[in-house]
């Protein structure tokens, strides 16, 4: 049997999903699309996406979550291509202090998030 897919969404959990909402906004641009709450309060889910619309972030606010969430060494991490001029995106980055590593003999950069997930940012390719 051959199975097609395609990649739909990845959740992430935040602890402050207003704080999330803006970062991820300001710092890549992605944007609401769509929204699921509990009838009873206890859940958010928001999907971020770009103009593409073939793939979406879904951030996940707990209401009974207390605490930050603990991310362990699982090095697991999103990965986004930006347009234009990427020095400029990256020292834009760095402006608002989401530069978390860099690695400028591969080319490329990670940014944190305000839950500290990682998100690997490259240029798009042409």
């Amino acid at each position: 049997m051959e199975i097609k897919s395609t990649f739909d969404h990845m959740n992430i959990n935040v602890t402050d999903l207003e704080r999330s909402m803006v970062f991820y906004e300001k710092a890549l641009g992605l944007k609401e699309v769509k929204r699921k709450e509990a009838s009873d309060g206890s859940f958010i889910l928001v999907y971020l996406g770009d103009d593409s619309g073939h793939f979406f972030l879904e951030l996940t606010w707990l209401r009974d979550k207390e605490g930050n969430y603990e991310l362990g060494d699982n090095e697991t991490h999103l990965c986004l291509r930006v347009e234009g001029d990427y020095d400029a995106i990256r020292e834009y980055h760095r402006e608002m202090g989401c530069i978390c590593y860099e690695n400028h003999k591969m080319g490329l950069y990670f940014i944190n998030d305000p839950d500290d997930y990682w998100i690997e940012v490259l240029p798009k390719k042409h």
